[in-house]
C-alpha cells in the first residue's frame, strides 16, 4: 500500500513539472560533477535513511534523471547511485526499510536505539557504495559543466500538496501506508478528474507485481513459523555468515519474504541479518521492491535506466559494503 501511494503520489508530481524543475536546480548547484555526486549522495543516503527507501528511488529517481539530462552527464551513473544508495541508506532507522521491521518485531527496541547501533555500518555503508560508484564512473565525474538556461517552471497543481503531505505522513506516523495510499488516491482521482488517463496510472502501478511480492511474503512468513529449519540453521552461523546467507536469500526470495522467512522466529544475529537484507538487494533486480519501483519511476520521467549496468556496479559495491558494516558491528561487542 505504501509503494502503491509513492507511485500515485509520484505521477502527480511528475505531470506538474516537480521532478523536472527540482533536477534543473540540482543540475546547477556545482559545475564540478565531483562535489554534484557527492552531494547526491548525501542526499540520497538522508532521504533513504529518514523518509525509507522506497520514497528515495520514487521522488529522487526521476529528479536525476532531469539533473543529468540537464548537465549532458551520463544518467545511468546518477541513477545507479540512487538506487543503490538507497538501498545503503535504508540501514539507519526501524522506518527506513520494512525488513527492518520486520526482523525487529523480535527485539523491541526503540529508534534512538536501533540508530546507535547501526549508525557507523550505515555510514560505513553509504560512503563504500558512494566510492564504488564514483570510481566506476569517474571519467563522467572528471567533467565541469554550466548548466545556465531557461528555467522549467513546475505547474501549479496537485502534485506539490501531495508530496508535502506524503513527507509528513511518513515522518510523524508509525504506520503510514494507508494515509499515504488515501493520499496517493485522492492525487489521481483529481488528475482522472481533469482529463488524465486511466492507462498510465495502471502502467505506473503495476498491480500483478505488488500483490504477487505480498503473497510471497505472507506465505514466507507462515512457512518460517511453522518450519524450524531457518531458525535452527541461522543459530549456527555467525555474524558474517548470517550477513551472507541473508544476502543470498534476498535475491533468491525478494528481501521482504526472506526476512519474513529468517526472521519468523527470534535471529541470533539481527542486525547482521539485517545488512545482509538492505544491501543484498543491490546485487540484482530480483533483491527487493525498490528495483522496480526505481525502473517505473525512472521511466516515468523518460529516463533510460539501466539494470545491467547497475547490477554490474552492485557485484562490486555488496560485498565491500557487507564486510565494512559487519567489521564495525563486530567491533562494539554485543551489536551484532
Amino acid at each position: 500500500m505504501l509503494v502503491a501511494g509513492l507511485l500515485l503520489v509520484g505521477l502527480a508530481a511528475a505531470d506538474d513539472r516537480l521532478f523536472a524543475a527540482a533536477g534543473e536546480r540540482l543540475a546547477g548547484t556545482a559545475k564540478d560533477s565531483r562535489v554534484l555526486f557527492a552531494g547526491i549522495a548525501a542526499l540520497v543516503l538522508i532521504v533513504s535513511a529518514v523518509l525509507n527507501l522506497d520514497t528515495a528511488v520514487a521522488f529522487l529517481s526521476p529528479v536525476l534523471v532531469h539533473t543529468a539530462r540537464r548537465r549532458g552527464d551520463d544518467e545511468v551513473l546518477l541513477l545507479s547511485a540512487c538506487l543503490l544508495l538507497s538501498n545503503a541508506g535504508s540501514l539507519l532507522l526501524p522506518g527506513s526499510n520494512l525488513t527492518n521491521l520486520i526482523v525487529l518485531g523480535h527485539l523491541h527496541q526503540t529508534g534512538t536505539g536501533f540508530a546507535a547501533r547501526m549508525g557507523l555500518p550505515w555510514l560505513a555503508a553509504g560512503v563504500v557504495t558512494a566510492t564504488t560508484v564514483a570510481i566506476v564512473g569517474r571519467k563522467v565525474l572528471s567533467r565541469r559543466v554550466d548548466t545556465a538556461g531557461d528555467a522549467i517552471r513546475p505547474v501549479l497543481g496537485v502534485g506539490a500538496p501531495a508530496v508535502l503531505a506524503t513527507t509528513v505522513l511518513i515522518v510523524t506516523l508509525p504506520s503510514p501506508a494507508l494515509p499515504v495510499l488515501a493520499v496517493g488516491v485522492v492525487a489521481t482521482a483529481l488528475r482522472l478528474a481533469s482529463g488524465s488517463s486511466p492507462t498510465s496510472v495502471l502502467e505506473v502501478l503495476g498491480l500483478p507485481v505488488l500483490l504477487g511480492l505480498l503473497g510471497v511474503a505472507v506465505g514466507l512468513g507462515t512457512l518460517g513459523r511453522d518450519w524450524s529449519g531457518p531458525a535452527r540453521l541461522l543459530t549456527h552461523l555467525g555474524p558474517w555468515a548470517t550477513a551472507g546467507v541473508a544476502a543470498v536469500a534476498s535475491i533468491a526470495l525478494n528481501n521482504l519474504p526472506a526476512a519474513s522467512l529468517l526472521a519468523a522466529r527470534a535471529p541470533s544475529h539481527p542486525y547482521a541479518l539485517l545488512v545482509g537484507l538492505n544491501l543484498g538487494p543491490n546485487l540484482f533486480v530480483t533483491g527487493s521492491l525498490s528495483w522496480i519501483l526505481w525502473y517505473r519511476a525512472s521511466k516515468a520521467a523518460g529516463g533510460r535506466p539501466s539494470i545491467r549496468r547497475t547490477a554490474m556496479t552492485g557485484l562490486i559495491a555488496v560485498p565491500l559494503s557487507i564486510a565494512a558494516a559487519v567489521a564495525l558491528l563486530s567491533a562494539v561487542a554485543g551489536a551484532t
